[in-house]
């Protein structure tokens, strides 16, 4: 299937076919399972064209600040997701003169982590700076264990095929857990989830989503899941 590539010319995700607009609102789902009442505001960071922000907002009704550092997505996601709850912004979340002082009760993001991985010390840090109190942070990112994700990853040949930025690096669910501790961040979960690729056809995306929820229960197998579901609090 097609992916969907930056000004850069690096990929940052996949065309919305069936299986991957399922994928991508099972991942939303996911995240607002994760959300307390009384809480208002939500920070996405690499939101892309905008999709899984849209979905948030017009669920929850929470002040959404979705952000990208890629011109072209931000005003892609302006002209089609419109709602009073939701802002679209290019923003550099490691730049404090564009933040300006504001802080979120979430912030989150789908595969984002993993392109900071060089530089995640200080990336982690800068998201606790942007968390209110007993904020959350809730990511999904790719799993180094899954096959695919090893291939592509750590295979030069084909890291070239997949348009990888130089920097970007799948991990462990062992290694996140203690750069989360390192930063200061508590209640730490960190879990295996989801054997749903993105592209598959459409007869298969059921039988897919029924094996992955029985894999993510096998220990063992469920290591091999396509990513890793990381929740952490700023107490």
């Amino acid at each position: 299937m097609s992916s969907i590539k930056d000004d850069r010319g690096f990929n940052q995700g996949f065309e919305l076919v069936k299986s991957t607009e399922i994928r991508m609102k099972r991942r939303a789902n996911w995240m607002m399972k994760e959300f307390e009442s009384g809480k208002k505001s939500v920070l996405e960071i690499g939101c892309g064209r905008g999709e899984v922000s849209y979905w948030i907002a017009e669920q929850t009704k929470m002040d959404v600040l979705a952000t990208d550092l890629c011109v072209p997505f931000i005003e892609s996601a302006k002209e089609k997701y419109q709602l009073p709850n939701l802002k679209f912004e290019v923003l550099d979340f490691n730049n404090a003169s564009q933040v300006n002082g504001r802080k979120f009760d979430y912030i989150i993001g789908n595969g984002i982590l993993h392109h900071l991985y060089y530089n995640l010390p200080q990336a982690l840090t800068a998201i606790k700076s942007l968390l209110n109190k007993n904020g959350k942070m809730i990511f999904m990112e790719p799993n180094i264990y899954n096959p695919y994700c090893a291939l592509i990853f750590k295979v030069p040949f084909l890291r070239v095929k997949a348009h990888l930025e130089p920097d970007e690096m799948a991990f462990s669910k062992s290694f996140i857990r203690k750069e989360l501790s390192k930063t200061g961040f508590s209640n730490i979960k960190v879990s295996y989830k989801d054997f749903l690729l993105p592209g598959v056809p459409d007869f298969a995306i059921q039988p897919l989503i029924q094996l992955g929820n029985i894999a993510e229960r096998i220990p063992g197998i469920k290591m091999l899941s396509q990513s890793i579901f990381i929740v952490a609090e700023n107490f």
